[in-house]
């Protein structure tokens, strides 16, 4: 759906991407990550040719992405990191605007995505907070069934519960056949709603894979506390990274062999035992905490 080739963004000297190369597969919902100012936005501003790329290729829906790019944003809905809304208009009025600009004429879906995230349709535009502002950023973005949605920061401002439907919302829109390229700093977005996730580091795309591949990769940890004495010794086995070690407490990390990590606890008393799968906050963390050089195959 999307294909980024070595896309460099310069901003003066500074730069905003360089040698970037990202795809976003057909009917998935692929997770941008990175820090604020890591390249996420320019990324997809440049997908969008609101701004000019200084070079590389970009192509989506196998068109060009400058030169195509009024025949692409026809068939993709965008919902930006920050945008105004015209001031002192009823929301409904907004909406049925912009759906005219589009040349969609039905209004079905606006209502229901409405409905369902509690947003009152004759509030006027001026009087809304920045939640409710946000809400019908997803709306526009949505309501003319687009096949490609690109949302750049989409939850920054919805309450749990308005989170729990948003996701709901997406993953009808992946069975539906839609394909979601989203960008967020928030990494339980991500982890809950996404099939694959892309970590850009400064400027480059550092990993790309299915998370569910991810976790497995930087494997599971167990904790154990005991009831007597042990050495850190007896845990250096294949397939374990790292051991740590805290008053009667061990902590591993494990890519392999946990059946033989498990009969070397299972010779202990064990008082509590836990393990658990990385969650993608500590990947995200584990990944920007190495060097450049490190996982940029991944």
């Amino acid at each position: 759906m999307i294909e980024i080739e070595n896309l460099t963004k310069m901003y003066g000297n500074h730069v905003g991407v360089k040698d970037l190369n990202l795809a976003v597969r057909k009917g998935e919902i692929m997770g941008f990550l990175g820090p604020n100012g890591a390249g996420k936005t320019t990324t997809i501003r440049s997908c969008l040719a609101l701004l000019a790329k200084t070079a590389g290729e970009i192509t989506i829906f196998g068109l060009d992405s400058h030169r195509d790019a009024v025949a692409i944003r026809e068939k993709t809905g965008y919902l930006p990191g920050e945008f105004g809304l015209i001031s002192s208009v009823k929301v409904s009025s907004y909406l049925k605007y912009l759906l005219s600009l589009r040349g969609y004429e039905r209004t079905e879906k606006m209502m229901s995505l409405a409905k369902r995230l509690e947003l009152d349709l004759n509030r006027k535009t001026n009087e809304l907070s920045k939640g409710n502002k946000l809400k019908v950023g997803i709306i526009q973005s949505l309501m003319g069934d687009p096949d490609l949605i690109i949302m750049d920061e989409p939850t920054s401002g919805l309450d749990p519960l308005m989170k729990q439907e948003f996701y709901r919302i997406l993953r009808e829109e992946k069975k539906g056949g839609k394909t979601v390229f989203m960008s967020s700093h928030i990494l339980a977005d991500v982890e809950r709603v996404c099939d694959r996730v892309a970590i850009i580091r400064k400027g480059q795309v550092k990993v790309m894979e299915e998370i569910q591949a991810l976790q497995e990769k930087t494997g599971k940890v167990l904790e154990v506390e005991f009831g007597d004495p042990f050495t850190i010794d007896e845990f250096k086995l294949e397939g374990v990274s790292e051991i740590q070690q805290d008053n009667g407490r061990i902590v591993l990390t494990i890519h392999e062999n946990l059946d033989g990590v498990i009969d070397a606890v299972s010779k202990h008393r064990i008082l509590n035992m836990n393990l658990k799968t990385y969650n993608l906050e500590q990947l995200f963390l584990k990944y920007y905490a190495q060097g450049d050089s490190e996982r940029g195959d991944a």
